[in-house]
């Protein structure tokens, strides 16, 4: 199909693109688990999302909550997102926990840092290599007042 407007000419796949995020996307869940002892539930997530380049995360997170009826999004968590070659589908993985502090106790920093509950790292890594260098420089009884010291300097 073809639309034209004025001078310009655009296919069906350019129009479809120009949509973009009211297009349907379809959602399947598989390998469901409820495991108990982190107090989460896990599955792998299947997102059909033809026309589209791919699904947000935080978009993914509502229609989440919403199929599986969770007040607090902060919750869930959605990572490892792959395309399937030529597009159209990604797959991925989902936990929610059955409350925050669970999350707080089981998920890794750097997950819990990327959904905003706890604050992540400051600098650069080269910055954090320096300073564990000059760490390793101070031995002995003066170890603890260096610390002091360069914890002062950074206040």
């Amino acid at each position: 199909h073809r639309l034209t407007i004025g001078l310009s000419i655009i296919t069906d796949r350019e129009s479809r693109a120009m949509a973009g995020d009211k297009l349907p996307v379809q959602i399947r869940t598989r390998k469901f688990i409820r495991n108990a002892l982190l107090s989460r539930r896990q599955f792998i997530v299947d997102i059909i999302h033809p026309g589209r380049p791919n699904m947000a995360k935080t978009e993914l997170q509502e229609k989440l909550a919403e199929m599986y009826k969770i007040k607090d999004k902060n919750t869930i968590f959605v990572f490892g997102f792959r395309s399937a070659y030529g597009g159209g589908k990604s797959t991925g993985f989902a936990l929610i926990y059955d409350a925050v502090e669970d999350a707080m106790k089981f998920e890794p920093k750097y997950r819990l840092a990327r959904a905003g509950l706890v604050k992540g790292r400051e600098g650069s890594r080269k910055q954090i290599k320096e300073k564990k260098n000059r760490g390793k420089k101070v031995w002995g009884v003066g170890r603890r007042i260096a610390k002091h010291k360069a914890k002062k300097a950074q206040a």
